[in-house]
């Protein structure tokens, strides 16, 4: 596995001798290869797949489709569209010695990215880190294991083609043995991100001697306000809550001021038709007993409406769902709503719906998260929302990168200094 890390290294040293030009001819060869080769990617994801438990959250990220394909392959090509992260002049000043200075962006070298059951991840990561000139190390999820390695051994083709070396991405082993050894790898990994959820990141940020940026993790919540409008309202949670339940940006906990609890099986019925648990506290559940499903049997009112009892409070607060669940608690003031959040937020992307300007400028300043929304829904975070491209992670640290990870947030730099043979005296 050692020769691995060396080998990127190596690669890393070429790439960024390589022109813009070059790199984006690669990415939209890679893009059309993966539209060309979808059958046997699809083949590969179906032998993950088919060791999977359909029940499992993690199995729709697993999923590849035609259509997931093809918006991967259109996200690589978007990332060829767009200007070079490397070679900007990031301060530029002549001292009065007549020292010129630049501070110029630059490649970080090697990026390690360990990831669960994601084979996009695959494609995302090498499109942004080739872009920027970065090598990269893939430490993909046991459940994707066939994803992973048709996904790399087709990027790798094309390199060879292009007469670049492949070595510009590597996979490892689907072990925890070689998680270690990523974490460990001094002198070869630059930056190591891991992607995924609580206890992987847990994981890598308690074992990593190597320079780590935090990512993934998301209890995301949408306090509907007092001052919310009710359709608005009903699109937002949907939307956040059963676009992609699986994804890090889905609602887990809807927060609601006491004031609107007569609203609340209104604005929570779209998520019985798509058959969304609520675990709800008493305040809540008292106000959606009998109501939601909208026209419930007594069996789906009892599968789909739970009673959060002080015992489950914390853990159910706490939980990052990633499946068709969602907490439901009630509070009396925008200050409380604050404070939930504060307690059980991740700093990942946090909503309010609210037509009062005032409220929605205090939700602004005082949550601390990555993403901030007032009357959108949680969903747009996300590094191609944003115009950003593919992403490689959302960033829930406040150190270096924040929010979605894209081309400028995998660059450094370093000064450039000219002089006229000076001598400091």
């Amino acid at each position: 596995m050692n020769k691995q890390f060396i080998a990127a290294k190596k690669a890393s040293h070429t790439l960024s001798l390589l022109s813009d030009d070059k790199r984006n001819e690669v990415l939209r060869a890679v893009a059309d290869a993966i539209v060309a080769h979808a059958p046997s990617l699809l083949d590969a994801n179906r032998q993950d797949l088919d060791r999977m438990d359909k029940s499992n959250p993690m199995y729709d990220r697993l999923m590849l489709t035609e259509d997931r394909l093809k918006g991967i392959a259109d996200d690589m090509r978007h990332v060829a569209t767009l200007p070079s992260p490397l070679g900007r002049v990031l301060k530029d000043k002549t001292l009065p010695n007549g020292l010129h200075l630049r501070r110029v962006s630059v490649p970080f070298g090697v990026i390690g990215m360990v990831y669960e059951a994601r084979p996009n991840v695959t494609f995302d990561v090498f499109s942004l880190c080739f872009k920027s000139g970065n090598a990269c190390v893939l430490k993909g999820g046991k459940d994707a294991q066939a994803s992973c390695e048709t996904g790399v051994s087709l990027i790798k083709d094309v390199l060879r083609q292009h007469d670049i070396d492949p070595s510009a991405v590597e996979l490892l082993p689907f072990t925890h043995e070689a998680t270690g050894e990523m974490l460990t790898a001094v002198g070869y990994i630059d930056l190591c991100i891991p992607r995924g959820g609580k206890r992987l990141i847990q994981f890598v940020r308690d074992n990593a001697k190597v320079p780590v940026i935090e990512t993934g993790a998301g209890v995301v919540h949408c306090y509907f306000d007092q001052d919310g409008d009710l359709d608005m309202g009903r699109r937002i949670i949907l939307n956040a809550k059963t676009r992609r339940p699986s994804v890090c940006n889905a609602l887990d906990c809807i927060i609601i001021h006491s004031s609107r609890l007569s609203d609340l099986p209104q604005l929570v019925a779209p998520l019985s038709e798509k058959g969304v648990v609520l675990h709800a506290d008493e305040r809540a559940y008292q106000a959606l007993q009998g109501h939601y499903p909208i026209n419930p049997t007594s069996m789906q009112a009892t599968s789909l409406l739970t009673l959060v009892t002080p015992d489950k409070a914390d853990e159910t607060w706490g939980t990052e769902w990633l499946s068709l669940q969602a907490g439901v608690k009630t509070v009396d003031s925008l200050d409380e709503a604050l404070d939930h959040i504060a307690q059980y937020g991740s700093g990942h992307s946090e909503s309010i719906v609210t037509n009062n300007k005032a409220a929605a400028a205090t939700f602004e300043a005082m949550v601390d998260a990555a993403c901030v929304y007032v009357n959108a829904p949680t969903s747009f975070t996300d590094g191609a929302q944003f115009g950003l491209g593919a992403e490689i992670g959302i960033s829930t640290q406040k150190l270096g990168a924040r929010g979605p990870m894209a081309l400028e947030e995998i660059t450094t730099y370093k000064w450039l200094i000219e002089g006229e043979g000076q001598i400091r005296s």
